[in-house]
């Protein structure tokens, strides 16, 4: 086998090897790969292509890891399900805790199945109330204010 078809099968490994992971690290080790193999065509000695790898592979990753810590930090951004947690709804269909009837709840556009954090409560429709966690795809929420004035 010749050095320029190892070069090519190290960079083909190296880039499979970033997919199955997340670091964006093997990635430099890659183009090194694919720099090398080109090198390989002109320099024939095995020990100079592998130094010439070795120092692409350190520059490309001292030169490029910063901009990628830079660009790849986010805030951690609270999304899907979670992001309802402390939000406040419109109860659509009654939530009676006292009977166990799991009720309704309109939020932010979507309708939720609600059961009310206090069991010994009934919530009416048209109540806003607030989503205190989540338990399964169910909202276990608590009410703020009620149709009426009373919350049985």
């Amino acid at each position: 086998m010749l050095p320029w078809q190892i070069w090519l099968i190290v960079a083909g490994f190296s880039f499979i090897l970033e997919i199955a992971t997340v670091g964006f690290l093997v990635f430099w080790f890659g183009v090194a790969a694919l720099i090398t193999c080109l090198v390989s065509l002109f320099v024939p000695n095995i020990i100079a292509q592998t130094v010439i790898f070795i120092v692409l592979s350190v520059i490309l990753i001292l030169l490029t890891r910063p901009f990628a810590k830079k660009i790849g930090r986010k805030d951690n951004v609270v999304t899907n399900s979670n992001a309802i947690i402390g939000k406040e709804g419109i109860v659509i269909k009654e939530i009676d805790g006292k009977n166990g009837i799991i009720g309704q709840v309109k939020i932010l556009g979507d309708t939720w199945s609600a059961i009310c954090e206090d069991t010994n409560l009934t919530i009416p429709v048209d109540s806003t109330v607030k989503v205190s966690k989540i338990d399964g795809v169910k909202l276990i929420v608590e009410p703020i204010t009620t149709k009426s004035n009373s919350v049985n």
